[in-house]
């Protein structure tokens, strides 16, 4: 580890490698795809609402609507190897990985097109394309098997980088500090994305935490952390390069504190009474993730008007499409009880 580096370990990372990463030209390319993409997962979560209240998604359903700008921009601080593993509300990170809109929705209304095989639903899906390791319902569950697979990177000197998310509800869980401990310990490529939206399960951070700055979770660890601003994609990309970039290069792990928002309830069977609605309204006028990158694609005349709407326009029909395809594709067979099951 650099000198420099391990004299920073106790707050952000400061030396010269990671500095540079936050330097790269953001500009018209990052700007219309940063844009296309939180647009995607925007208008896929709300046709998923759609089909929740007709009935034709069960279970649990956890949307990410306004949160969309901390997965894309980390995914866009990745290289082709890197892993994502993620919590429950999961269907925003598998689109940012390039997972097929049609797999997704089909597994969220059960179907054998979906992801799998219709037996997961919304909280457990998987893509070994794409690195995606899920999608996980027990609260903080995920945070030892990202830990587990950067261990992997280690071993086989892979050079690839585990993102693990969890929220702040999840960091309180134990097994978050023993997979921190293990992480500095035996230096992980891991970097943990605490996606703090304010409430976890509907309990406000200033009742439910006693540290509420989510980025210095790690201290005790020498683990760094940095705070971001989890509604501006370009922030998150920024810290992200920075955070990977650390990971990557052998220092160990990096906690990102993204400050974000959701706003809908927790679930969709959440009403979401424990906040006002002018709360909500403020967020969505003031910090809207995709609306600051539509403003700035318009202000710096990156794209006119009419390219805009045109993107907008792409972006329904592929969730049309895929609100087809899995409301129309087959149910899994009765047979498909008994596979995929370990015994």
């Amino acid at each position: 580890m650099p000198a420099a580096a391990k004299a920073e370990k106790t707050g952000k990372a400061v030396s010269g490698a990671t500095k540079d990463a936050s330097k790269i030209a953001w500009g018209k390319e990052r700007e219309l795809k940063s844009y296309r993409e939180m647009l995607l997962i925007r208008r896929f979560e709300e046709k998923a609402g759609q089909l929740y209240g007709m009935g034709l998604i069960g279970g649990f359903c956890h949307l990410y609507i306004g949160q969309e700008a901390v997965v894309v921009g980390m995914q866009m601080a990745l290289k082709d190897g890197d892993q994502v593993i993620t919590a429950y509300r999961d269907h925003g990170h598998m689109l940012a990985c390039g997972m097929d809109a049609k797999g997704v929705m089909a597994e969220l209304t059960g179907r054998r097109g979906g992801y799998s095989k219709g037996k997961g639903g919304s909280m457990h899906m998987f893509s070994v394309e794409k690195n995606f390791f899920g999608g996980h319902g027990i609260v903080g569950a995920q945070v030892s098997l990202g830990t587990g697979i950067a261990f992997a990177n280690r071993y086989r000197e892979n050079g690839n980088v585990c993102l693990t998310y969890f929220g702040d509800g999840a960091s309180n869980q134990g097994q978050v500090y023993e997979s921190f401990n293990m992480a500095e310990l035996w230096r992980l490529p891991v970097v943990y994305i605490i996606e703090n939206n304010k409430y976890a399960m509907g309990t406000s951070v200033e009742r439910s935490s006693a540290l509420q700055e989510f980025s210095k979770r790690g201290a005790s660890f020498n683990i760094p952390g940095e705070k971001v601003d989890g509604m501006d994609v370009r922030a998150v990309y920024e810290a992200g390069a920075r955070a990977v970039e650390y990971a990557r290069t052998g220092q160990g792990p990096f906690i990102l504190e993204m400050n974000t928002y959701r706003y809908r309830g927790h679930s969709m069977s959440d009403p979401a009474k424990y906040r006002a609605k002018e709360e909500v309204e403020k967020m969505r006028t003031e910090r809207d993730p995709i609306e600051r990158v539509r403003n700035r694609i318009l202000e710096e005349k990156l794209a006119s008007e009419d390219e805009i709407k045109k993107i907008d326009g792409e972006i329904r029909v592929i969730v049309n499409e895929s609100a087809e395809f899995a409301t129309n594709d087959q149910e899994p067979d009765v047979s498909e009880l008994y596979t995929d099951v370990l015994r």
